[in-house]
């Protein structure tokens, strides 16, 4: 299955045999004290900047109707993230994953996220849409 928005990586989630736990990370773009002026132009139209890990969430895929109630719900305890970060943990033996794991993972998601090393997650635009970052 091809996951092109959050609403495909949900229906996947639903799908698995095992239990899933949703890991979020909201992220705000944010421009370094040491920009330069060609990267202040850039981040002030929209582009460029930093992102940094501003709020981490964890949910099953069966406590999340859709983007759109997932976006709605994040603006009341962050309002201005630009770009979600998402990986999937999974149970074994019909058991969901445990506190220890969820919160280890979602450390280890924000420490990738701060180094540029986002393989193993799946970024989401503020539309839902899943996106490329280089």
């Amino acid at each position: 299955m091809t996951i092109s928005n959050f609403d495909d990586l949900l229906q996947a989630a639903r799908q698995q045999a095992q239990p899933q736990r949703l890991l979020m990370v909201f992220a705000c773009a944010e421009l370094p004290d040491d920009c330069t002026p060609e990267q202040r132009r850039e981040f002030e139209s929209g582009g460029g900047g930093a992102l940094v890990p501003a709020m981490c969430a964890d949910k099953t895929p069966e406590e999340i109707q859709s983007f759109a109630t997932l976006k709605l719900e994040s603006g009341q305890f962050q309002s201005q993230w630009h770009v979600v970060f998402v990986a999937a943990l999974s149970g074994a033996i019909n058991t969901p994953p445990s506190s220890s794991d969820i919160e280890q993972t979602l450390d280890r998601m924000v420490e990738s996220i701060k180094l540029g090393a986002l393989a193993n997650m799946i970024a989401f635009d503020t539309s839902g849409s899943a996106i490329t970052l280089e």
